[in-house]
């Protein structure tokens, strides 16, 4: 994952992108054909609609914290995925992203980030709709806000949790 550095010292508040603010049901199709189409997936992303239950939350964390944004893209999608965020006005924050060539299970690069941020600072939360990084988070004692709002996270896409898990894709 790579990392900024900020001066803040208010708490953290960690929000995963895909499926808990953005809603990604439109992208599932490329990731339901074999072999996945990467690129398609990662490309359509600029279409994706804002999820109101996790806008609503990451505004209301912004109050009294520090948001960073900590997500299983790849970093060559740094630069769509600000322009996604400044343009549904949500808050700046440090935006962490897997390495390009990273295929680790999210619950492991998103364990590792979640451990490097709590180093200096309290994490206040995770708010993220993958299970499995919820319950690692959970276990190693971070409060879990679990983001079940989106439609693929009602769905159970299984071609999203396979990217999540098994091919260290998202």
């Amino acid at each position: 994952m790579t990392r900024t550095t900020s001066s803040d010292s208010r708490p953290l508040a960690v929000f995963d992108l895909d499926g808990t603010l953005a809603e990604t049901g439109h992208r599932q199709r490329f990731l339901e054909r074999q072999p996945r189409d990467w690129n398609g997936f990662f490309a359509a992303a600029d279409q994706d609609q804002p999820l109101a239950e996790g806008v609503r939350l990451v505004l209301e964390a912004a109050v009294t914290c520090e948001v960073v944004y900590l997500t299983g893209r790849p970093e060559r999608c740094r630069r769509a995925t600000l322009a996604w965020l400044a343009r549904h006005g949500l808050p700046e924050g440090r935006l962490l992203m897997r390495g390009d060539h990273d295929r680790r299970p999210a619950r492991a690069t998103k364990l590792e980030a979640l451990r490097g941020l709590g180093r200096g600072r309290e994490v206040r939360m995770l708010v993220d709709d993958d299970e499995l990084v919820c319950d690692a988070a959970e276990r190693a004692g971070f409060r879990v806000v679990r983001a079940r709002w989106a439609s693929t996270s009602r769905s159970g896409s299984t071609a999203l949790r396979d990217a999540q898990e098994r091919e260290g894709r998202t």
